[in-house]
C-alpha cells in the first residue's frame, strides 16, 4: 500500500490548474486570482488628517505653546484653497487632504481657540496625525498575487484600485455518484435493509467548501453496467467522485466499471485509518477518484486527497490544510498497523492547542465528524498519552459551537 504523501503526490502531479475567466469584483469573493493585480494608483493619493484638528506646520509650534492664525478649513472631500504659510494653521477633518505647506495635524481637543485665532499648548512633531501619500499602497505595487484566494479585505482593496472586473480561474465542475443497493435517495422512505444516502450530500458540501461546482449523479445500484452507463453522466464534469465500491467485495464494482469506461487507474489502497481502499485514475483527461463508501472514510479521503486536487485545479498558491501541533488532553490511541486520522475537537488556552477525541472512531460514525475540529495524525500502533504533543490537521477555525446536548 502506498503512504498518504505517496498517494497525494502521485495525484497532485497529474492535476493542473483549470483555464480562467473574468468576472465582476463582487463575484471574485472566494475565487482565486489567476493575474497579479498591479496598484494604479496610490493609496492614499495626498497627504490626509487621521483626526479633526488644525493642520500646522511643525516648525510654527513651541513647547510653551504658540499662537496661529486660522485661514481656512478643509473637509473630507474638498482640496484645500490654498497653501498654508509661517504662522498659519487650516482647520481640518478626518480624511481630508493636508494643505501644502503643513507637516502636522493638532488634534482639535489640544488647543484652544479664540476667534480667527487658534493657540497650540505644545510643540508638535512633524507628520503628527498625518497619513502620507501611498502609506498603503503605492502605484505599481502588486498587492495581490496569483493564487490568492479573494476575501472580503481584497475586493475591498479590487475596488478602490478600480478593477471592476478581475481574472479568476474557473472552478472545478465535479461530478457526485454514489453507489450502493442499500442506499435510499432523499425525501423517500427507507425501506428494509436500506440506509439513507449520506455520501451525495456530504461529498458535495466537502466540493463546495474547497471552491468547486458539484453536480449529483445520484445513486446508482451495485450493478456493472449500471454503474457505467451513469459514468457517462459525468461527461460535462471536470472531476468525477464516487462513493463505495471499491474494495475487494463481490459487488464492488467502481474500478472495474473505470476500466470498462477507459480509465487508467493510478493507484489502489492507501496505508490510512479510516480509509484504505481508494481508486485514482483519469478519464479522457480528467482525474477521477474512487472513494470508500463509510461516511467518515468518504469525507477524510475527500479531505486528504480530493480537495488537495481541487485546490490545485482552482489554481491556488497553497493547496494543504494548516496543522498544528496540540497538547493531547486525554490519550489518544491508534490501534492496527496504518497511520489513523483520528477526528479531535480543538480548543486553546495560554498552553496552546488542546486536543480530544470526539468520541468513537468508527468510520460509520459520522457525529465524529459534526464534533470535529481537526484530523489528529497518528502513527500506527500509537497511544499518545494525556500532554503529549500531536499533530493535527485543522478542518475549521474554533469559533464557538453550540453545545453538545447529548452528553457525549
Amino acid at each position: 500500500m502506498l503512504s498518504v504523501e505517496e498517494a497525494l503526490a502521485q495525484i497532485l502531479s497529474r492535476v493542473r490548474p483549470l483555464g480562467t475567466e473574468q468576472v465582476d469584483v463582487l463575484s471574485a469573493l472566494g475565487r482565486v486570482l489567476a493575474e497579479p493585480i498591479v496598484a494604479r494608483r496610490e493609496l492614499p493619493p495626498w497627504p490626509n488628517s487621521s483626526m479633526d484638528g488644525y493642520a500646522v506646520r511643525a516648525e510654527d509650534t513651541r513647547p510653551g505653546g504658540a499662537a496661529l492664525a486660522v485661514v481656512g478649513r478643509v473637509i473630507a472631500g474638498d482640496m484645500p484653497a490654498r497653501i498654508l504659510r509661517a504662522g498659519e494653521a487650516m482647520r481640518i477633518f478626518t480624511g481630508a487632504p493636508l494643505p501644502e505647506g503643513a507637516d502636522a495635524v493638532v488634534p482639535q481637543e489640544d488647543v484652544a481657540t479664540d476667534g480667527d485665532t487658534v493657540t497650540i499648548r505644545g510643540r508638535i512633531a512633524h507628520g503628527a496625525y498625518v497619513r502620507p501619500a501611498g502609506e498603503d499602497v503605492r502605484a505599481g505595487d502588486i498587492v495581490v498575487s496569483p493564487g490568492q484566494v479573494a476575501g472580503a479585505a481584497e475586493v475591498g482593496l479590487l475596488a478602490t484600485l478600480g478593477y471592476a472586473r478581475v481574472r479568476v480561474h474557473r472552478r472545478p465542475r465535479v461530478a457526485i455518484l454514489s453507489t450502493g443497493n442499500e442506499l435510499a435517495e432523499l425525501g423517500t422512505v427507507p425501506g428494509p435493509g436500506q440506509i439513507p444516502n449520506t455520501n451525495t450530500y456530504s461529498l458535495m458540501a466537502q466540493t463546495l467548501e474547497a471552491g468547486a461546482e458539484p453536480v449529483s449523479l445520484g445513486v446508482v445500484p451495485d450493478r456493472l453496467e449500471a454503474i457505467i452507463e451513469r459514468l457517462g453522466w459525468a461527461g460535462s464534469a471536470d472531476v468525477l467522485v464516487s462513493s463505495a465500491g471499491v474494495s475487494v467485495g463481490e459487488l464492488d464494482l467502481v474500478r472495474a466499471a473505470l476500466q470498462r469506461s477507459g480509465a487508467q487507474l493510478h493507484l489502489w489502497k492507501v496505508s490510512m485509518r479510516p480509509g484504505k481502499p481508494i481508486t485514482f485514475g483519469s478519464l479522457d483527461g480528467r482525474p477521477v477518484f474512487g472513494l470508500p463508501g463509510n461516511p467518515v472514510s468518504a469525507m477524510v479521503t475527500f479531505e486528504l486527497f480530493v480537495r488537495p486536487a481541487l485546490r490545485r485545479m482552482l489554481g491556488c498558491a497553497v493547496v494543504a490544510r494548516p496543522r498544528v501541533v496540540a497538547r493531547a488532553l486525554a490519550p489518544i490511541a491508534n490501534r492496527g498497523a496504518r497511520r489513523g486520522y483520528l477526528r479531535v475537537g480543538l480548543s486553546r488556552d495560554a498552553e496552546g492547542y488542546g486536543a480530544r477525541l470526539t468520541g468513537d472512531q468508527g468510520s460509520g460514525i459520522l457525529r465524529s465528524m459534526v464534533l470535529a475540529d481537526g484530523l489528529a495524525v497518528v502513527a500506527p500502533d500509537t497511544e499518545i498519552s494525556a500532554g503529549g504533543p500531536v499533530e493535527v490537521i485543522v478542518l475549521r477555525g474554533l469559533e464557538p459551537r453550540a453545545t453538545d446536548t447529548t452528553g457525549r
